[in-house]
């Protein structure tokens, strides 16, 4: 009967995961990478992408990127400016080793501090075990009628 008890408690506490994937271990993979290209830790963020490549599309307007295969020398060449902050983040489970991400990406960015708003969508697969970017897509999210983000509001008082 006690073997019965513990398999039923192994089992019930690994139903959750069966079924709905591991969407926590998926948006510590999306804070860790965001937070290295914010920290412009280059060796993280190219050890955080998908080895076949990422596809991406930009908010600024640009058309769909082929899928690129960039390096952390790539990522020292062409440095990111600014700070900017992951807010709202949701995780969908698409597959058991793919999931669809999205949030918000605000905060400040060039040299002289310009406000930044986008919408995020991105996807993010399992290789080797872990999980890499596959997909990315920014879309502008300038709009009237709020705040406007400045540097000092990303300063400690």
């Amino acid at each position: 009967m006690k073997k019965f008890l513990i398999t039923i408690m192994v089992v019930g506490l690994a139903i959750p995961t069966m079924l709905f994937g591991s969407d926590k271990a998926v948006l510590a993979a999306v804070e860790k990478y965001y937070a290295a290209r914010t920290a412009q830790d280059y060796v993280t963020q190219y050890a955080m992408e998908s080895k076949s490549g990422v596809y991406s599309t930009n908010s600024d307007g640009s058309f769909h990127k082929p899928v690129q295969k960039l390096t952390a020398d790539d990522y020292k060449r062409n440095p990111q400016i600014g700070t900017v902050h992951i807010h709202f983040p949701e995780a969908v489970k698409l597959s058991d080793d793919a999931y669809f991400v999205r949030f918000y990406y605000e905060g400040v960015v060039g040299e002289n501090n310009q406000p930044y708003r986008t919408r995020v969508t991105t996807t993010w697969v399992k290789e080797k075990g872990k999980w890499v970017l596959k997909t990315q897509h920014y879309s502008s999210a300038d709009y009237g009628g709020v705040h406007q983000t400045t540097k000092s509001d990303f300063e400690e008082e």
